[in-house]
């Protein structure tokens, strides 16, 4: 394909800017279309396996990822009375070629975009610009925009071919299915982070209690925050009820919805109520996705990241498949003559995979081995745990987790 295509990017986020960077490196200039007036550093934690720093890596920004996070030493699961079940070394430490990572989101997403607009020119990379339709003739696509502040029609722009990047409430997957709705199956967040000293290691990765009984995750995103020696630790609660009742998304989250689940939790090691209160921001998610879809590509547009396969926020693997899908894209629209045959194989290379991984993250959480030691003790203390499950056996359902979920070490080589 010649390098003088013209790529639209509907979505400034993970998938959007490193599509963008990825076809800069073929020596195609895209232009990126982000619904925010301005990039700023929001959110709280995200996690990247050595899938997703592999990737990073191909664009040269490893070295600003790890200094803006944490690496990972390793991966503990704990049971909600703070007894150790099974721990393993993460990244690097696991013989995995690439770190892994705990980052604050707003920082990853800072880092693409810098490097985006280094990269391409502020010119082409626009904010305050809301897509509200794509459509398509036999030489192009015209996308249709409005100013996302003021909802001004904006002039409409011609390009090649236009990739949906624009996240799980996706206009350009609207387009092709209206009538889509989210799935929920009752299990609700509340994310938070909070500035103390570190815990354990100070590069753990925790799984504490089940979806069962209450879960929360915590791990560190940024080091030595204020001088002190404190870290900023991301923390996420996780609940299953019985209700149909749905969070809100990305709202300020109540305490008092969660904290009595957590109150009590008092550890020699940590003190999961504390860590709650103490936090500087809850923000509250339901836990959802969307069903996969028979296709991705019609003619001239196509869907990336969390338009194609929205999967649940856990498990680390959503940011992770974002940046395959645009490393595959980008290297298919170069190798193709004919844009539209890129869209297909692409698809074909994808949607079935990352269909297997919305799945994979429905039915085999992350704290798989949490649940199966409560199956065997029951909601209760342990006192000799090997007696009831070997540490052999522990580590089998881990490795067969990574297996499924698509990061097993042999896999990311």
């Amino acid at each position: 394909m010649s390098q003088n295509v013209n790529v639209a990017i509907i979505g400034g986020g993970v998938a959007g800017l490193s599509l963008a960077l990825n076809l800069k490196k073929h020596g195609v200039t895209a232009r990126v279309f982000e619904t925010a007036p301005e990039i700023k550093e929001l959110g709280v934690g995200i996690t990247l396996l050595p899938h997703a720093t592999r990737e990073l890596a191909e664009l040269g920004l490893l070295d600003a990822i790890k200094a803006a996070g944490i690496e990972n030493l390793e991966s503990c699961f704990f049971n909600r009375f703070g007894q150790l079940l099974y721990k393993e070394p993460r990244g690097k430490y696991a013989g995995y070629a690439y770190p892994e990572i705990g980052i604050h989101r707003g920082r990853l997403h800072l880092t693409l975009y810098k490097a985006a607009l280094a990269a391409l020119g502020p010119a082409q990379i626009a904010t305050d610009r809301q897509c509200i339709g794509v459509e398509q003739d036999d030489a192009g696509v015209t996308v249709r925009l409005k100013e996302t502040s003021s909802g001004k029609l904006l002039d409409p722009v011609r390009a090649d071919v236009a990739i949906g990047c624009d996240g799980i409430n996706s206009a350009v997957r609207r387009q092709f299915y209206p009538d889509e709705q989210l799935a929920f199956a009752g299990i609700n967040t509340w994310r938070g982070v909070t500035r103390r000293k570190p815990i354990l290691t100070g590069r753990s990765y925790m799984r504490i209690g089940s979806i069962r009984t209450g879960k929360i995750v915590v791990y560190p995103i940024i080091d030595d925050i204020d001088g002190n020696g404190n870290q900023l630790i991301n923390w996420m609660a996780e609940i299953q009820t019985q209700n149909v009742d749905k969070n809100d998304w990305n709202k300020t989250g109540k305490i008092e919805d969660f904290l009595p689940i957590y109150q009590d939790w008092k550890f020699d090691w940590l003190d999961v109520g504390e860590l709650i209160r103490n936090s500087e921001t809850i923000l509250e998610y339901p836990m959802v996705d969307k069903d996969p879809v028979a296709r991705w590509t019609f003619g001239r547009i196509t869907l990336a990241g969390d338009a194609g396969h929205p999967m649940y926020p856990r498990g680390s693997n959503g940011a992770a498949q974002g940046l395959i899908d645009s490393r595959t894209l980008a290297d298919l629209l170069i190798r193709h003559d004919d844009a539209r045959d890129a869209l297909k194989e692409y698809e074909a290379k994808r949607l079935a995979t990352t269909a297997n991984i919305v799945r994979t993250n429905r039915e085999h959480p992350p704290d798989f081995i949490n649940i199966r030691v409560e199956e065997l003790v029951g909601d209760k203390p342990y006192d000799d745990l090997e007696k009831i499950i070997t540490q052999a056996e522990l580590k089998a359902l881990s490795d067969n987790y990574k297996r499924v979920a698509g990061f097993a070490l042999e896999a990311t080589r």
